[in-house]
């Protein structure tokens, strides 16, 4: 039994089940015993594989959509390029190299942000990015950003966001809420108290007993603060995740450790939680700030920005092995089968500017 298992155990015998959303709150982000925290999730060594990690292909495309992005709205500087939630910060030296390519002069006078909440995580990504053409500042929150336009990307960044999930039963909905059943294990329990349904999507309205909807306060939350950051300054903001395009009920509340699935009341603090991302709500809140939006498959868009034609430049001059390491890679990342449907895209632009 964890650490962490073990503490929460003792906190809900003491108070009381918990919301799922504590639950993953406290599994990702505790200060002690975290998964984010204190471990080094990513790359064959750990629990999952990122796009950034899989070729540099993706994080060049991506630095072509935020730089056309940026031509867009007039090449404005100073201006902000910023990752939030960067991982290992694999995406940003290859978005900066990109840049470098394609524009110094844009090097030379934007300024360049990590927005990560792991003290451990950003060392990683401060050796990774060291020698770089230009360095990032890191900030915890994107409140600490200069006030200009915002270039942002993030990727696999709302999955991490907690949730809320709620349960159907007997004549209406509970919040589903963690607790100890009789042998003192973690278990699921419906909730005591009611539900107001306006917090529900639409699709609630004729559900079956049992099932479950989802719901993201805190991604909302997010969505907002870079919307208006966005909408009041200028720039752009391209996100990337697996989920939904539309609206609907279901439990997408999971576990992975080393690259499998688990429980995910089974190893508190030493699995990834996640939760599949609602791009339709997110989509909703940035319209509401008066903004563009377009969503679409990750397949759609690597294959929109070039990605064949990138992998075979990028082959051209390699032997087999090269070259069928680059094609099983553009398979990874766009193929209908891998990440190319279950990963969704959402571009934010000014109004008239989605492209």
């Amino acid at each position: 039994m964890t650490r962490l298992k073990k503490r929460i155990i003792g906190l809900i015998g003491a108070a009381g089940p918990i919301p799922v959303s504590e639950y993953m709150a406290l599994c990702l982000f505790d200060p002690d015993e975290g998964y984010y925290t204190t471990r080094e999730p990513f790359g064959a060594a750990g629990d999952f594989i990122t796009a950034p990690e899989i070729s540099q292909m993706f994080g060049e495309l991506v630095a072509v959509w935020l730089y056309q992005a940026w031509q867009g709205e007039g090449r404005p500087l100073p201006a902000t390029f910023a990752e939030i939630g960067p991982g290992r910060g694999t995406l940003m030296k290859d978005m900066l190299r990109t840049w470098s390519r394609l524009d110094p002069a844009l090097v030379a006078g934007a300024s360049f942000a990590m927005i990560e909440t792991s003290p451990r995580l950003a060392e990683i990504q401060k050796q990774t990015l060291a020698g770089q053409s230009a360095a990032p500042a890191w900030h915890q929150t994107i409140d600490t950003l200069p006030r200009q336009p915002l270039f942002i990307v993030g990727n696999e960044l709302f999955d991490a966001v907690p949730i809320r999930q709620f349960v159907y039963v007997g004549a209406g909905w509970r919040e589903r809420v963690v607790g100890l059943d009789g042998a003192d294990e973690l278990h699921f329990f419906a909730g005591a108290g009611s539900v107001d349904p306006a917090l529900l999507p639409a699709a609630a309205a004729d559900a079956p007993q049992g099932a479950i909807v989802e719901v993201a306060p805190a991604r909302s939350t997010l969505m907002s603060q870079i919307a208006e950051r966005i909408a009041g300054q200028g720039g752009a903001g391209l996100f990337i995740d697996y989920g939904h395009l539309q609206p609907g009920i279901g439990d997408t509340f999971q576990a992975l450790r080393r690259h499998q699935r688990e429980d995910v009341l089974a190893n508190p603090g030493k699995a990834d939680l996640t939760a599949h991302v609602d791009f339709a709500a997110l989509a909703e809140i940035a319209r509401a700030y008066g903004l563009e939006v377009h969503l679409s498959t990750q397949g759609e868009f690597l294959l929109g920005m070039g990605l064949l034609e990138r992998a075979g430049t990028l082959g051209a001059d390699g032997d087999a092995e090269i070259r069928q390491a680059i094609s099983d890679a553009v398979e990874r990342l766009a193929g209908p089968d891998a990440m190319g449907e279950l990963f969704k895209v959402m571009k934010v632009l000014p109004a008239a500017k989605a492209t």
